[in-house]
């Protein structure tokens, strides 16, 4: 079983930064997958955020953080999310996951069914 444990989340001003950081443990399996990150935004519906491969080599967005989060992997179970340019509609609860079926080019959804999930760490922005 893998353990996912999301940090760095907190309160920040539109236009603001924050980085979220994910660190795995557990399954040695999760060192050969790709990881990502998804949201929850009050009301809404989980949400696609990001994803990086295996080897950290290809990546992709949502259409609504693209050219303002950076996803980046610094070893085999721990990634970042770099959040700049912060909007208040980035406020949600943000999970971290492993074992997601990413390679490369657009990530589709159900790359994601046999993920494991983080417990979220929550992002705030204000107005």
């Amino acid at each position: 079983q893998v353990q996912l444990v999301e940090s760095g989340g907190g309160l920040v001003q539109a236009g603001g930064s924050l980085r979220l950081s994910c660190a795995a443990s557990g399954r040695t399996s999760s060192s050969r997958s790709a990881m990502g990150w998804f949201r929850q935004a009050p009301g809404k519906e989980r949400e696609f955020v990001a994803v990086i491969s295996w080897n950290g080599r290809d990546n992709d967005y949502a259409e609504s953080v693209w050219g303002r989060f950076t996803i980046s992997r610094d070893n085999a179970q721990n990634i970042a999310l770099q959040m700049n340019s912060l909007k208040p509609e980035d406020t949600a609860v943000y999970y971290c996951l492993t074992g997601i079926a990413y390679w490369r080019g657009r990530f589709s959804s159900n790359m994601a069914k046999n993920a494991d999930w983080g417990q979220g760490t929550q992002v705030t922005v204000s107005s």
